[in-house]
């Protein structure tokens, strides 16, 4: 495993970051769930991301159990705050002083321990001052609950803005957790420009485009049985967007590109966006241990110059780079 350094701070973490989104707490069963976070850390992975919404906090609970018996100091663990939790009262989401200080001390509860490395504002809040939001992550730095602070889908001008009362109040906002894959590039326009400016890193989700990059969804064909587009508990709904012929015909397209420098298209995917030197981290889920093992493979991988323009060949106009749609795509208020 290979370690990039995150923004502008002295913090390293392991640039294939273990996340749990979607599958722990809902998709799989809470054994399968340790055993694919042993997988991670055999391989060599320490750094691990959740969120409190995920599975409705169900999903922290599931990585603080898998971790215990760890050694805290040797893993780096993100958290977010933002989206609703619990009974979803009025004060039960966004990044109000109220919710930030209750949410983080839930979340360190179901992980299992005294600090996170990465407390994140998992979307902007249109309804609370910024100034409010920023004082509160202050305070939870100041109190030991978090090393660091970081954003996810905010935009250019958000995040500067962040960043700049964050130095006001001598705290480190250091990194940007955004969408991006070879057929999702929005945020190369103008966020990454941005996050370079001021010292801020990427850790980059959905890399493998909720496994459309895996190659698995042929066009003309129904998806395989029991993969993610079959999956009821939520992850067929995110994948919709990108099964479409057009997308799944360029897909197969890379496949013998991917075969002449000896990695698997989820490989490959993971790769590509480690070589934006702005990316510190990939996050990959998995449903299998064994998927764990595959997309590890893609640390320490340098991907020719001939190679990145044959992918953008074989996608042509599939990739969509518009940077106006990280804006569009946010919360137009707090949700409830």
């Amino acid at each position: 495993m290979d370690f990039r350094y995150l923004g502008n701070s002295g913090l390293k973490i392991s640039e294939i970051t273990y996340g749990n989104w979607i599958t722990h707490g809902s998709q799989v069963e809470n054994d399968v769930a340790g055993q694919c976070v042993r997988a991670a850390l055999d391989a060599g992975i320490t750094t691990f991301d959740t969120a409190d919404v995920y599975a409705n906090t169900a999903a922290e609970t599931v990585l603080g159990d898998a971790l215990v018996g760890e050694r805290r100091e040797s893993l780096e663990i993100f958290t977010k705050v933002y989206w609703p939790t619990g009974p979803g009262g009025p004060n039960d989401s966004g990044l109000s002083r109220k919710h930030i200080l209750e949410s983080i001390n839930g979340s360190l509860r179901r992980l299992r321990t005294d600090y996170v490395d990465l407390y994140q504002a998992h979307r902007y809040d249109t309804e609370t001052p910024l100034e409010e939001t920023m004082q509160a992550f202050a305070d939870v730095v100041r109190q030991g609950k978090a090393l660091y602070i970081g954003v996810s889908e905010w935009t250019a001008d958000q995040i500067k803005a962040g960043v700049a009362l964050a130095e006001d109040l001598n705290i480190q906002l250091i990194s940007s957790q955004p969408q991006y894959s070879m057929l999702w590039r929005v945020i190369e326009g103008e966020v990454v420009p941005a996050c370079e400016e001021v010292g801020v890193s990427q850790i980059v989700w959905s890399p493998i485009a909720q496994g459309v990059l895996t190659g698995k969804y042929l066009p003309g064909q129904p998806p395989p049985a029991g993969s993610r587009a079959t999956d009821e508990n939520g992850g067929s709904t995110f994948i919709q967007r990108l099964m479409t012929e057009p997308i799944l015909e360029a897909v197969q397209r890379l496949k013998p590109i991917a075969a002449e420098v000896d990695l698997t298209l989820a490989q490959l995917a993971v790769a590509w966006v480690l070589q934006n030197p702005n990316v510190a981290s990939a996050l990959v889920g998995a449903s299998r241990p064994e998927q764990v093992a595959e997309n590890v493979k893609a640390a320490g991988v340098t991907l020719p110059e001939a190679t990145m323009k044959q992918i953008d060949e074989a996608l042509g106009d599939v990739v969509v780079r518009d940077p106006s749609l990280t804006a569009r795509s946010a919360p137009a208020g707090r949700p409830s």
